[in-house]
């Protein structure tokens, strides 16, 4: 039996305050291991997959059954590391029994031990559901990637006084309606530090500022893996996809020039 202590929902709370919460995002089981050994509190495996993985322009065609089959598979790398995993575009939204049958799939399927909706008021009876039952669920506010086509594009949110008071009034909804921590995306800096002072429970950025209590990257932005895509909230902290792209070079000069494998690369 492994001696590893796993993060739970309760202890993401009780970091309100005492310790910032480092978050990264994770597709699948390889990338999944490096991301819970470097000793991130929490991973996501983000609806993102269908733009980093899948090479789409937005998340809106991930399907629940992808996201149950990434799930499965950054679950079973992870050992320390609470592991939460979006519901995807439509699979929520219909009714209350649908989002919470999806998310049960999605629970037991993806051996996650919460989900992330996105979304304000109108989740609240979904919420209240899903948390009844066992279901620990991560709430998003501000940029809602699966509202980028109302939205005309991934702009900021909360940037007039009334947007911003809409935002906070969901923000305070969700906490009454019992999510443990919540996603602030794309929101101007003193509205996420005001939801951040106003909440008992925890806020996850990306994008709206350090005052938040934790933050959250795509692991593939972080990493430099996509070297055309830059974005300005995204440090990267290595151009992964340089060192990557050069490695493969030199190996198939490697291959042309006859110098691989070595007579001590061989199997004889």
């Amino acid at each position: 039996m492994s001696t590893i202590q796993r993060i739970t929902t309760k202890r993401i709370r009780a970091m309100k305050g005492k310790q910032k919460i480092v978050s990264l995002t994770a597709y699948d089981y390889s990338m999944a291991r490096l991301v819970d050994a470097a000793g991130v509190d929490m991973i996501l495996i983000g609806d993102s997959l269908g733009m980093v993985i899948q090479g789409e322009e937005t998340t809106i065609p991930v399907t629940l059954e992808q996201m149950i089959y990434h799930s499965k598979l950054v679950s079973r790398a992870v050992e320390h590391a609470l592991v939460a995993a979006d519901m995807p575009f439509a699979s929520y939204t219909e009714s209350v029994e649908q989002g919470y049958h999806n998310s049960v799939h999605l629970l037991q399927e993806g051996r996650v031990s919460a989900v992330k909706l996105e979304g304000g008021k109108e989740l609240v009876p979904l919420i209240k559901k899903l948390v009844h039952s066992g279901i620990p669920v991560l709430g998003h506010l501000g940029l809602q990637p699966q509202m980028v086509l109302q939205y005309g594009g991934f702009v900021l949110q909360g940037d007039t006084p009334e947007t911003a008071e809409t935002i906070l009034e969901n923000a305070i909804a969700l906490q009454d309606a019992g999510v443990f921590a919540l996603v602030l995306e794309k929101v101007p800096r003193a509205l996420a530090a005001k939801i951040t002072d106003t909440l008992t429970i925890p806020t996850i950025g990306i994008a709206s500022g350090p005052e938040c209590d934790g933050q959250i990257l795509v692991l593939y932005d972080m990493l430099g893996l996509q070297p055309e895509v830059k974005f300005k909230f995204a440090r990267r902290y290595i151009e992964g996809g340089e060192l990557i792209q050069n490695a493969i070079g030199r190996y198939a000069e490697d291959i042309r020039a006859v110098k691989f494998p070595n007579d001590g690369e061989s199997y004889q």
